[in-house]
């Protein structure tokens, strides 16, 4: 069973599913919605096509070719009989639909973590690199156990299964001590500096980690301060993924109070990209950085 390696460019190569690295369940389902993609423009049938097939809209099978939507297996069976895949194609089809239907580590918190949120954890996995900025608190793959319990204390106070929540996070920070872990850069505004969430010694400590994780190769922390940031900092989180195979290249993930969108179409996604360059011109360099961090953790060792 083979995929085409994009790595090589046009003259792409094809290589094994079985020998591709990262098979969590969110790169099987970028390479499904790959295949049958291609299956069904190398037949020249359109979205609304194959739609009639699966008893849906164009845009529910653009959803599943981007891996927008979990594959239902009837969908995908249909449509490899309806693109007429071939043996071979169709052994491959039905590997990446098993690989795409496992459950990975984090489903085991699945009761207490949106879906939104699951996929967006799937992605690290399969992310080269990770552009994130946050206006309010330190984002999640760079939190410490305590500051991590303040958050979500605050969004659910007195809720049971708040620990289970928070060891998530932790487990979900794994991918920053990987060998091939992703190149993160993390774009905080300076309110998240001063905002003492849990406390002066919780806020201390957090800081300090920033500081520490910072020197992790191919980590990068960079402040937006407040005399800079009036023009270019939305209102809003956004995460930015570029991903290593499968599927499409880049994705937006852009979270609210209690949902969140993704988006994969060029258009969508350059629109983002060029709101992270904004805060990336205007962020303050490594050195001043760290000097905002030993000043904010100065201050918080005097209360």
């Amino acid at each position: 069973m083979y995929v085409r390696d994009r790595s090589d460019g046009p003259q792409a190569r094809a290589v094994p599913v079985t020998a591709l690295p990262r098979q969590q369940p969110e790169t099987a389902a970028r390479l499904l919605g790959e295949r049958l993609r291609r299956l069904r423009l190398d037949r020249r049938l359109t979205l609304g096509e194959a739609a009639e097939v699966i008893r849906g809209s164009a845009a529910k099978v653009s959803r599943l070719e981007r891996a927008v939507s979990p594959a239902k297996v009837r969908d995908v069976r249909d449509l490899a009989v309806f693109y007429g895949a071939s043996p071979e194609e169709t052994a491959e089809i039905e590997y990446l639909l098993s690989l795409s239907q496992n459950g990975a580590w984090y489903t085991q918190y699945s009761d207490v973590t949106p879906g939104f949120l699951r996929r967006l954890i799937s992605l690290e996995q399969g992310a080269e690199r990770i552009i994130m900025y946050e206006a309010f608190v330190v984002p999640g793959l760079l939190q410490t156990r305590e500051y991590a319990h303040a958050v979500v204390s605050a969004a659910l106070p007195l809720d049971a299964a708040n620990d289970r929540r928070v060891t998530l996070r932790m487990e979900r920070q794994r991918i920053l001590h990987q060998e091939d872990r992703p190149h993160v850069t993390a774009l905080l505004d300076e309110g998240v500096l001063r905002r003492p969430r849990g406390g002066a010694a919780v806020m201390r400590r957090q800081l300090e980690q920033l500081l520490e994780i910072g020197k992790i190769p191919g980590i990068n922390i960079r402040i937006v301060e407040f005399v800079n940031s009036g023009d270019v900092s939305p209102p809003y989180p956004i995460t930015h993924l570029r991903l290593r195979d499968g599927g499409p290249p880049e994705v937006v993930y852009v979270e609210s109070i209690d949902s969140a969108i993704y988006l994969t179409r060029p258009a969508e996604t350059e629109t983002y990209r060029l709101v992270l360059n904004r805060l990336m011109e205007q962020a303050a360099p490594r050195d001043r950085t760290e000097e905002l961090l030993h000043e904010a953790i100065a201050g918080y060792r005097q209360r």
